[in-house]
């Protein structure tokens, strides 16, 4: 019986710069915060008067 291709053995660990990452995050994180705080203004103004 034969092995994967893709074994633990041979797969190398890669790095991301932590910038990268938080880059990342906050490219979608602010939009999605807008688009939050917008859906949660609107909801209020129709069911709270």
């Amino acid at each position: 019986m034969s092995t994967p291709a893709s074994t633990s053995a041979n797969q190398q660990q890669t790095h991301t710069p932590v910038g990268l990452i938080a880059f990342a995050w906050t490219l979608v994180g602010v939009p999605l915060a807008y688009g939050l705080y917008n859906t949660v203004k609107a909801a209020s103004a129709l069911f709270g008067g």
